[in-house]
């Protein structure tokens, strides 16, 4: 017999359905960025079934912001690395050779 709930997918699905009008009316540099945060909640779909939440859009939201969250991660990992990069750069980079204050010359 098959399942007499739809799946967690489904009502995702139908969530991004009711939105389509919207996504339509973004800029369209921003559509791409619409679709990605479905995306996002699709990466979780097998955890936010399992909650078998009431409001479908509340485990979408968490995880469009765990991914997000997980973004912003790799973000500052990043910055980390090429601030030491820099740092170490300064630190071996050739001090301006010194004068010959003597005077004389050789």
């Amino acid at each position: 017999m098959g399942r007499t709930n739809p799946t967690y997918r489904d009502a995702l699905r139908a969530i991004e359905e009711r939105w389509a009008d919207f996504r339509r009316a973004l800029r369209r540099r921003d559509q791409p960025r619409f679709d990605r945060l479905f995306e996002y909640a699709r990466e979780h779909a097998d955890a936010s079934g399992l909650l078998n939440h009431q409001n479908s859009l509340a485990p979408a939201l968490l995880s469009i912001d765990l991914e997000q969250e997980a973004r912003l991660d790799d973000h500052e990992n990043r910055l980390a690395e090429l601030e030491q990069q820099i740092a170490e750069g300064e630190d071996t980079q050739p001090q301006p050779a010194a004068e010959n204050t003597a005077g004389g010359s050789e």
